[in-house]
């Protein structure tokens, strides 16, 4: 299972939101590219970067930060947050991203969704699922849909899509847990998707069990930032 640490942005700065509200931001003193180059230091090779501001407005914000990430470190970026059009969609990769992470728009415009897996190959995309009481939130989660989850796996595998995350916005920076029956339900339904799991996770044994759970990956984020999981205790996991 990839541990896969969460860096995302508002302004140019590190911060974590609660449950996805805007108003519960707590901002970190440490520059993305600083967080990034220590993750790769103690052996992380993946990194999903958020683009807050982009998620929220629906135009990105950020991309010094990430062309800063790309830069400093040789990690695997997955990038999202407020790509709509073409130019962004080429302009992640310019910036040194390996994988756009695509939510509202793969919900919102399928047609769009469906020529960017055309155009760069369904493994340079990764569909972010939002779960919000049992349905798939967009728009930086504000948004909400009538969309189940199952529903929008089936869509993406029959797009060619094979890895995506999904996050139970409600377990979200609460550091309760993961919602592993939810993860261990979507497996077990939807035996050809490799699923990242994200949300709650707040110890190194909420990783064992997603990865017994069958996650191919874990995104991990308040967690690190709050001290709850150390960056060596990363390590001896990896």
């Amino acid at each position: 299972m990839e541990l896969i640490p969460a860096i995302d942005i508002i302004d140019g700065r590190c911060v974590r939101l609660t449950q996805g509200r805007y108003d519960s931001k707590t901002t970190y003193p440490v520059s993305p590219a600083d967080m990034a180059a220590m993750f790769e230091d103690h052996g992380i090779r993946r990194l999903h970067v958020v683009d807050l501001d982009g998620a929220r407005t629906g135009k990105v914000r950020n991309w010094k930060a990430l062309e800063q990430i790309a830069a400093r470190t040789n990690l695997i970026i997955d990038f999202g947050g407020g790509i709509q059009t073409d130019a962004d969609m080429k302009r992640v990769f310019e910036c040194g991203a390996k994988m756009a992470t695509i939510g509202s728009i793969a919900i919102s415009q399928p047609q769009r969704f469906a020529t960017w897996i055309g155009t760069y190959g369904p493994d340079a995309i990764l569909p972010g699922a939002d779960v919000k009481e049992e349905k798939l939130a967009i728009r930086g989660w504000t948004q909400q849909t009538d969309i189940s989850l199952p529903d929008f796996i089936k869509q993406m595998l029959k797009l060619g899509i094979s890895q995506m995350f999904c996050t139970d916005v409600s377990k979200d920076g609460q550091l309760m847990g993961p919602s592993v029956e939810l993860y261990k339900k979507t497996i077990l339904e939807n035996p050809g998707i490799r699923l990242i799991a994200s949300g709650g996770i707040r110890s190194v044994d909420d990783l064992r069990l997603l990865r017994e759970t069958g996650c191919t990956g874990a995104i991990i984020g308040k967690a690190l930032y709050e001290g709850y999981i150390s960056l060596n205790e990363l390590r001896t996991f990896i």
